[in-house]
């Protein structure tokens, strides 16, 4: 199956597609936001953590591939799996790589797990949200803000993150990326993001969470590599906090427009074989 590419066409994607595109104008240009430079983030005594990031994710890893008959395969296409019967899912087992859930909410995530084709909407060219975004593709750094890039298979996303001790805004929406407040300790950037709508999965495999979530994210540069992590904090239906952590290696590399996303395959499944997402 064809893993789906479009953009979002909900308001929001609408007022953030017009922010986007300036932001993208200005990198492009070699423009910095409000008239400063990427110097000057250094010079304010912080780490420099300006430049494009490449941590394995984003739109490079699909290769599609024509087959026989007509069909394209971007994933595990040689030689081409039989179809799969249709078996429940036993939850996933707490680990470093899934949320612990409380006992009573094992049974929504085993149904959305075994739903994923109809549930997740990655596969519905949706925001995949925090954490599961991971790391930004491109930092740009003044002082008092920073901004977060992405390319994402399910397009293009981006946060703009205060570092300078104002207060948390009052006014803003529940978002898929939540609003989000930096400060620096040491030499790690800390960011901190509340108010998140319930339409995004902390990873794979139906892993829900609420509008109470709490997501920190940690950022600190070693070199040319970005080590981040990131701690959810959702005490209703977690038993722990969560904590996920990716390196991204500094890269030449620059972004250019993301790939559309065309949802063109969803309508067409005919069973919940469960899809295994390659991100």
């Amino acid at each position: 199956m064809r893993h789906p590419h479009t953009a979002r066409g909900d308001r929001r994607a609408t007022l953030g597609a017009a922010a986007g595109a300036l932001l993208w104008a200005m990198i492009g240009t070699g423009a910095a936001p409000q008239g400063a430079s990427a110097q000057d983030a250094a010079a304010h005594g912080h780490p420099d953590l300006n430049g494009t990031w490449d941590h394995g994710a984003g739109i490079d890893f699909l290769h599609p591939q024509q087959l026989a008959g007509g069909s394209v395969c971007v994933a595990g296409c040689e030689p081409a799996p039989p179809p799969r019967p249709v078996t429940a899912h036993a939850a996933p087992p707490p680990s470093a790589s899934f949320p612990h859930y409380r006992p009573q909410f094992l049974a929504k995530v085993r149904w959305l797990s075994d739903h994923q084709l109809q549930s997740d909407g990655v596969l519905h060219c949706r925001s995949p949200g925090l954490p599961r975004i991971g790391p930004p593709d491109k930092i740009v750094q003044i002082p008092g803000e920073v901004v977060f890039l992405y390319d994402d298979v399910s397009g293009a996303f981006w946060r703009i993150i205060p570092t300078d001790g104002r207060p948390r805004r009052t006014d803003a929406e529940d978002s898929t990326l939540g609003d989000a407040v930096g400060h620096w300790e040491g030499d790690t950037l800390v960011v901190v993001s509340t108010g998140f709508t319930e339409d995004t999965w902390l990873t794979d495999n139906g892993a829900f969470h609420t509008r109470a979530m709490r997501v920190t994210e940690r950022l600190r540069r070693r070199g040319d590599v970005l080590e981040w992590q990131a701690t959810v904090e959702d005490p209703t239906v977690l038993a722990e906090p969560w904590t996920t952590t990716h390196l991204a290696q500094r890269t030449r590399k620059e972004l250019v427009e993301p790939t559309p996303c065309v949802d063109q395959d969803i309508s067409h499944v005919v069973d919940n074989t469960h899809h295994d997402n390659p991100r």
